[in-house]
């Protein structure tokens, strides 16, 4: 499989999009949503990543982030949650969802017996104030758009509340 034509500018945020493989409804468990949530929190608090906007969806993530070297702490996101996922899955004995990992692993991952993301996170730089306004909407109402709130203020998993001055589940650091 070729490699993304889609490539970091280092510093500057960037709007990323990380999917399950298969698009399986992973993160409808709180418990796996909480992995993703710790662990971008740990990067954060080891500022190794400055978080400005984010929504967890079931089977993706969305999120504008900024690091000196963002391919490289998005690459151990990916791999150390994929890892707690699968540890978490088969501590809980989720053989269907175990099984559709392994079934949907790309065939050159030879290393590993089960795939959590699918490869690449299609990073796009905040290249202007109008093009963050558009991805932080996007992101934002996305569940709006899903039809599961009726007000993205209502949606756990994401920064929404903290643009609009509420506490949310991560600290941001707000843009704009």
């Amino acid at each position: 499989m070729a490699r993304s034509r889609y490539r970091f500018i280092e510093q500057a945020p960037h709007f990323l999009t990380c999917t399950v493989v298969n698009w399986i409804d992973l993160f409808s468990q709180p418990e796996l949503a909480q992995i993703i949530l710790n662990s971008l929190d740990f990067l954060q608090q080891q500022q190794r990543l400055a978080l400005h906007g984010y929504v967890i969806m079931e089977n993706h993530l969305h999120l504008i982030a900024s690091s000196k070297n963002l391919s490289k702490e998005i690459a151990c996101f990916k791999s150390f949650t994929a890892r707690s996922i699968v540890d978490c899955l088969e501590q809980r004995r989720s053989s269907p969802l175990l099984a559709q990992l392994q079934a949907h692993k790309l065939p050159h991952k030879t290393g590993q017996r089960y795939q959590v993301w699918q490869e690449g996170s299609h990073p796009q730089a905040i290249v202007s104030e109008a093009m963050l306004v558009q991805k932080l909407d996007y992101l934002h109402n996305n569940p709006l758009r899903r039809g599961y709130v009726d007000d993205p203020a209502h949606w756990r998993y994401s920064s929404y509340r903290n643009y609009v001055g509420q506490a949310g589940l991560l600290a941001v650091e707000v843009l704009g």
